[in-house]
């Protein structure tokens, strides 16, 4: 059976408040926890954007939920070896709750270290070698790695987990699609058209497939933007203001600045919106919504409400849709 988990937006939120949000959704019938891994806000305005390491030991604690990241780059702020070791230690401290979401990454949040910020394809070679270092280090072993992009010297993980973390990756295209089912364990994307995701995951399951593995047995997570409010003008006024980002449709992972994205706030009207957030204060068609996702074959749906209102949308979910959902 699958579930619903609740999308944690470090981007608006103080890491306080989503801890009380992360034991709020726990009691309303969440499954799980994805937080997002920034260093910067979309647009100042969002006003936030902590820590989210720090941040999963206590939700670890004060809450019995699954959770990851969604998504961590590795290979910029964080080199891959480190990453392998934080991922190792809260494993090890919460087995079987906690899994490594990693991606590509943005210049948003990676260009920080003053490092030339590469094109896309490199990114993902990056990416690839960065999940191949993780993977050998969560052997337990010795690793020395020599790449085009990373160098490993003599590093070892001490404090291991019984079992390593499965790694899920984003991906929105065919052939990082694919990748993700050869070299990793799960599957994460966002909400698109239908013929998209059916691509995105006929792919990943043909990797899966080369690679010896079980794609059935392989989650396949998506996390679905929604504005939830008493009216649906509410709805729609909210997402706009505090998620102008969410009506952004086109590439924006080479633009460096919260400042920039403000600037190109201001072009953004409710029609931009349009089959990529839900926006509505009808909750038959949030479940609906969810539903739909579900029908296509993801195991898990992870839903992120992009205005302030966390606590009425929680409630609402935990009463009115997922006890109404249904899964194959």
């Amino acid at each position: 059976m699958g579930s619903v988990g609740y999308a944690a937006s470090f981007e608006q939120f103080h890491p306080t408040d989503l801890l009380t949000y992360a034991r709020l959704a726990e009691a309303n019938g969440f499954a799980s926890v994805m937080a997002s891994d920034h260093f910067h806000p979309w647009v100042p305005s969002q006003g936030h954007s902590a820590f989210v390491w720090t941040w999963m030991g206590a939700l670890g604690v004060q809450t019995k939920l699954r959770f990851g990241t969604g998504v961590t780059p590795p290979g910029y702020r964080y080199h891959p070896a480190v990453l392998a070791q934080a991922a190792a230690t809260v494993e090890a401290m919460f087995p079987g709750r906690f899994y490594l979401g990693l991606g590509a990454g943005e210049a948003l949040n990676e260009h920080i270290t003053g490092d030339y910020w590469p094109e896309a394809p490199v990114r993902l070679e990056r990416l690839a070698e960065s999940i191949e270092i993780i993977q050998k280090l969560f052997t337990g072993k010795v690793v020395k790695y020599r790449s085009e992009h990373f160098n490993v010297e003599s590093a070892r993980i001490y404090t291991m987990p019984a079992t390593p973390p499965p790694i899920y990756v984003a991906t929105a295209g065919p052939i990082q699609s694919y990748r993700t089912g050869k070299m990793t364990d799960g599957l994460i994307t966002v909400g698109a058209a239908d013929e998209k995701l059916k691509m995105l995951v006929e792919r990943f399951e043909k990797g899966a497939i080369e690679a010896g593995k079980d794609p059935a047995k392989m989650p396949k997570i998506i996390q679905l933007k929604v504005s939830l409010a008493e009216t649906d003008e509410l709805a729609i006024e909210r997402a706009v203001r505090e998620w102008p980002n969410g009506g952004m449709a086109f590439p924006k992972g080479d633009i460096r600045n919260p400042e920039d994205f403000e600037a190109m706030a201001k072009l953004v009207e409710p029609k931009h919106f349009r089959n990529r957030v839900l926006m509505t204060a009808d909750l038959d068609k949030h479940r609906d919504y969810v539903q739909h996702f579900i029908n296509l074959g993801f195991d898990e749906v992870i839903v992120h409400n992009v205005n302030r209102e966390q606590e009425a949308f929680i409630e609402a979910y935990g009463k009115h849709v997922i006890p109404s959902l249904t899964w194959a």
